[in-house]
């Protein structure tokens, strides 16, 4: 247990490697996801740089929503370790209501994107391995409303990613407690 005079001294329990590496690959796949959005409206229309953007952008969405409906069936399975029991509430309610928030943006996202695709009756290809044909019918006004779900999506993306660092932060750098070490892919020891 570390000292008063070190930070909070707050005993944590880790989470398991499996859930820490989903946890850093949907991480890291969301930075990409996001980097390839921003550049596709730079690409000229009809362009093989904007397909393959939009093929890479759409690709990585996909493993995104894979990737989150393996860590939820995961979660069901290996449930997150408890907080410290002198955790204040009020910060555990707030930390358990961003999880579940970014789990519902993290696989809004990846479907508005592939609804809005699929009702402009556009098949979608996941890195040219296979093709996820339209499931749906060729609908060009529910193609704009999903594509500006998706397109507003990523401003709660924004928001619930920088609550959820700015509280990872706050409780290694201000608190100076091992909140953090809960999900680092090599957790320090005490």
């Amino acid at each position: 247990m570390a000292s008063a005079a070190s930070g909070d001294p707050l005993e944590i329990e880790c989470y398991g490697p499996v859930a820490r590496a989903v946890h850093w690959a949907v991480a890291a796949l969301a930075v990409i996801v996001i980097a390839l959005g921003w550049a596709i409206p730079g690409t000229l229309r009809d362009s093989e740089s904007r397909d393959l953007l939009l093929l890479l952008h759409r690709s990585v969405g996909l493993l995104i929503l894979a990737l989150m409906i393996f860590r939820i069936a995961w979660r069901w399975r290996h449930p997150a370790p408890s907080l410290p029991s002198d955790f204040p509430r009020i910060e555990a309610w707030a930390a358990h209501a961003d999880h579940v928030l970014l789990y519902v943006i993290f696989l809004v996202m990846p479907l508005s994107g592939y609804l809005s695709a699929a009702a402009a009756g556009h098949p979608v290809s996941f890195f040219g391995l296979f093709v996820i044909h339209p499931l749906i019918g060729f609908d060009p006004r529910f193609s704009q409303a999903a594509i500006a779900l998706h397109l507003a999506g990523q401003f709660a993306i924004y928001a619930l990613v920088t609550i959820h660092v700015g509280a990872a932060l706050m409780h290694r750098f201000v608190r100076r407690n091992r909140i953090l070490d809960r999900m680092l892919p090599m957790p320090r020891r005490a």
